[in-house]
């Protein structure tokens, strides 16, 4: 099974009962397996033509935007790359190329987190500049 770039993959079409995990194909797709999500099975079966934002999405730890890098996992793979549309509450894992791919592949973004005060560098101190003027 191959998924194209472009490609939305959505929980509900067969499981209407789900999470409704919602993913983007933003590049690769050409080992794709499956995504485990709530115990269903998504395959290229559950391909739709166009992202459907209805109720019923419950949100877990996956955030909208959020990106699934299968080069994050092996640099020897067809290179998927998912985009998290909605959804996920369920969510499992995604199978790619024989690699499964879970929450270690997400980046490591905070998502509509503020920085914490330790990460932000200390300004260089106020010391007057030499040279000519």
């Amino acid at each position: 099974m191959a998924l194209k770039k472009g490609d939305i993959i959505d929980e509900h079409k067969r499981y209407p009962d789900s999470c409704g995990l919602v993913v983007k194909v933003m590049n690769g797709g050409e080992g794709f397996e499956k995504i485990v999500c709530c115990g269903h099975e998504l395959t290229e079966d559950d391909v739709v033509p166009s992202l459907n934002q209805g109720r019923g999405r419950k949100k877990g730890p996956l955030v909208m935007g959020m990106p699934i890098d299968e080069k994050r996992v092996s640099n020897d793979s067809c290179g998927l790359r998912l985009m998290i549309m909605g959804g996920g509450e369920g969510f499992e894992k995604v199978m790619c190329c024989g690699n499964t791919i879970g929450a270690s592949a997400m980046q490591d973004l905070k998502f509509g987190q503020m920085r914490s005060e330790d990460k932000v560098s200390e300004p260089a101190p106020n010391t007057p500049h030499q040279g000519t003027a």
